[in-house]
C-alpha cells in the first residue's frame, strides 16, 4: 500500500522509519549538528547522496568539508552507515507541489551518478538540491532558502534599528 504524503507519521523526529517502510525514491532528511544532510533511498537499505570524497560514513560534521573544496562525490552507501547516531525521517515535502518522477527512473538516475565528482556549492548545488532534482526534476533547497530569508530579515532588522538610532540622535541634537 502506497503512502500518500510521507511527512505525516514518519515526519516526526521521534520516529526512525524501518528500512522495510522505505520506498524507492524517498527523500531522507538526516539531522546533523547545525544542518540537515539529505539522501535518496534506492532500495535494499542503500541510499545515494553527495558527500566529500574523504567522508567516513556517518561522520556528520565532515560533510562540511565539501564547502571548503567545492567538490563532492556521489556515493551509494547503507542508510544506517550514513545516518550513524543521528535522527532521520522520510521527508518527501514537495510531493504536492512537484509530482515525483517514477521510482524506477529516480533509482536509475541516482545509481548512474555514483562515483562521479560533482561541483558543490552550499547555496546552489548541495545535497538537498541533488536529491530533490533526482526525485522531482527540480533542484531545491529549503534550508538554503530559510537561511537566506533569516539573514535578510536580520539585516533589515539591524538596518531599521540603525535608522531608528540615527533619528533618535537627531532628535536629541535638535532639542539641545
Amino acid at each position: 500500500m502506497k503512502r500518500s504524503q510521507k511527512t505525516e507519521a514518519h515526519g516526526t523526529l521521534k520516529t526512525f522509519p524501518a528500512i522495510a517502510e522505505l520506498e524507492l525514491g524517498d527523500l531522507i532528511e538526516i539531522f546533523r549538528f547545525g544542518y540537515q544532510h539529505w539522501v535518496i533511498y534506492v532500495g535494499d537499505g542503500y541510499v545515494v547522496h553527495l558527500a566529500p570524497p574523504s567522508e567516513i560514513p556517518g561522520a556528520g560534521f565532515a560533510s562540511l568539508m565539501s564547502t571548503l573544496t567545492n567538490k563532492a562525490l556521489v556515493k551509494k552507501e547503507r542508510l544506517l552507515d550514513v545516518v550513524g547516531r543521528h535522527r532521520y525521517r522520510v521527508n518527501n515535502k514537495h510531493d504536492r507541489k512537484f509530482p515525483p518522477l517514477p521510482a524506477g527512473k529516480i533509482v536509475r538516475a541516482a545509481e548512474q551518478l555514483v562515483g562521479q565528482e560533482m561541483l558543490y556549492r552550499v547555496t546552489s548545488e548541495n545535497c538537498e538540491h541533488f536529491v530533490t532534482e533526482l526525485r522531482y526534476g527540480v533542484a531545491r533547497s529549503d534550508q538554503v532558502r530559510d537561511v537566506l530569508v533569516g539573514v535578510s530579515v536580520a539585516g533589515l532588522g539591524l538596518a531599521a534599528l540603525g535608522l531608528l538610532g540615527v533619528a533618535v540622535q537627531r532628535r536629541r541634537r535638535q532639542n539641545q
